[in-house]
């Protein structure tokens, strides 16, 4: 019995205790530290190309909104109306076209187009951006997101991700 005390004594019992406490502190904020930088490895957005209509649909040198349905294996399928989202959408030539993210880049209030002065406007904090998508004025830091765009069989399609989000810290991001 006398040999079990001194082996656990008072000081040493403290001092496993709180080598115990300590590593249970750091599993607590380490694994979300390594999920939040291995996560995004493991679970990388796949993009896809969304549908927004027939070619002859759209005229040269004018920009419009578009809209396209999330895909179908998409778990937010349940949304209804809410199940839509968009881009702006210009015809350069015959097969070009160029596709902006709906988003402003400052904060991600939703642009509008105008087609005189040929300027996207953000009604939120007064962003102006030239046709192109580069800033033209106002607090956004950086350009529209642009997205990818091609032709097939007749169809413009946007190539997007399942959710395409803009983040204000950094472009385009995954929404889910």
């Amino acid at each position: 019995m006398n040999l079990i005390r001194r082996a656990v004594s008072r000081e040493g019992f403290i001092v496993m205790f709180m080598g115990l406490v300590g590593a249970v502190g750091g599993l607590l904020v380490g694994i979300p530290i390594i999920g939040s930088i291995l996560g995004p490895l493991v679970n990388s957005p796949k993009s896809v190309w969304r549908d927004v209509g027939a070619i002859d649909k759209f005229t040269i040198g004018k920009t419009v909104q578009v809209k396209f349905a999330y895909s179908p294996d998409d778990p937010s399928q349940w949304g209804g109306a809410t199940n839509y989202t968009g881009a702006w959408l210009r015809r350069n030539g015959k097969d070009s076209f160029t596709a902006f993210a709906v988003y402003c880049t400052h904060l991600g209030c939703p642009v509008d187009w105008f087609q005189t002065p040929q300027l996207f406007l953000c009604p939120c904090h007064g962003s102006v951006f030239n046709g192109d998508g580069t800033v033209a004025g106002g607090p956004a830091p950086r350009p529209l997101f642009k997205y990818e765009t091609r032709v097939n069989g007749g169809r413009v399609q946007i190539k997007t991700q399942k959710i395409p989000v803009v983040n204000p810290l950094g472009g385009v991001g995954f929404g889910e």
